[in-house]
């Protein structure tokens, strides 16, 4: 794993970005308590049979924050375009409503997506920020236009950043011809490899034509970037780990 290209730093074991009116944080494996293929810090909010680990990761990530779960907008996500607004004064939604977005104006409140490959993307602007869940489907159906329009709707203003988390990168993400289907409308499908496309470039000039005028992007591939001290994968990886993984999580709130 090379270094990170700014603002992206790490903050103990996770990955911190600083954008105007807002804070985010990427997790990956490192910093829990699970075991075997859901090692360590495996966040899969949804997984009754390893309840008692993931609450414990949950925890501890609330503590790393200064948000504990309990005050995190959360959605079952279901790769669509449903993004849900959580407003000064509000607690958060039921868990288990589907959605695949969180826009948060309130200040006592954090936006949470669980990934394992698919993009977290968090965007800011003046009173609000929004952290979405981007799988090829969402992505090519909207999902990050939406949390756009949700920001705005609910008054966010000013200029709008992004940073876009570790997901599976052109590098490795292969795909058929129905997914390169899904995004020819998007001209250039930026492929890096035989058969792959970079669905975080394919996210960036989305972005820019919602109208979110700067983008970062950390460059972490979560199917390929391995810790350089072990050598061992920093992400959970649901094609890289064949299906049997954990989950980690975009968190971001208001600053």
């Amino acid at each position: 794993m090379t270094g990170l290209p700014a603002p992206f730093r790490w903050d103990g074991p996770l990955l911190a970005v600083a954008l105007d009116g807002a804070q985010a944080r990427f997790t990956g494996r490192p910093g829990g308590v699970s075991t075997g293929p859901f090692a360590s810090l495996d966040l899969a909010r949804y997984a009754p049979e390893r309840a008692a680990d993931v609450a414990r990761n949950l925890a501890a990530l609330g503590a790393l924050t200064g948000f504990p779960p309990d005050r995190w907008a959360q959605s079952h996500q279901v790769h669509g375009t449903v993004v849900h607004h959580t407003a000064a004064g509000d607690e958060p939604g039921d868990p288990q409503q589907e959605g695949d977005g969180q826009v948060v104006t309130s200040a006592t409140v954090a936006g949470v997506v669980l990934t394992a490959d698919c993009l977290p993307v968090v965007v800011s602007g003046l009173g609000g920020v929004a952290v979405l869940h981007a799988g090829w489907r969402g992505l090519a159906d909207g999902v990050l236009e939406a949390g756009v329009r949700v920001l705005r709707r609910h008054g966010v203003g000013g200029t709008l950043q992004a940073a876009i988390g570790p997901g599976a990168g052109g590098c490795c993400y292969e795909v058929g011809p129905d997914v390169r289907d899904a995004f020819a409308a998007d001209g250039v499908l930026q492929r890096t490899g035989p058969g792959t496309i970079d669905l975080k470039a394919i996210a960036a000039r989305r972005l820019a034509a919602a109208g979110v005028a700067t983008i970062h992007d950390c460059e972490l591939c979560t199917m390929c970037t391995t810790d350089a001290a072990t050598g061992d994968r920093r992400f959970f990886s649901h094609r890289a780990d064949g299906g049997v993984t954990g989950r980690q999580a975009a968190i971001a709130w208001r600053s």
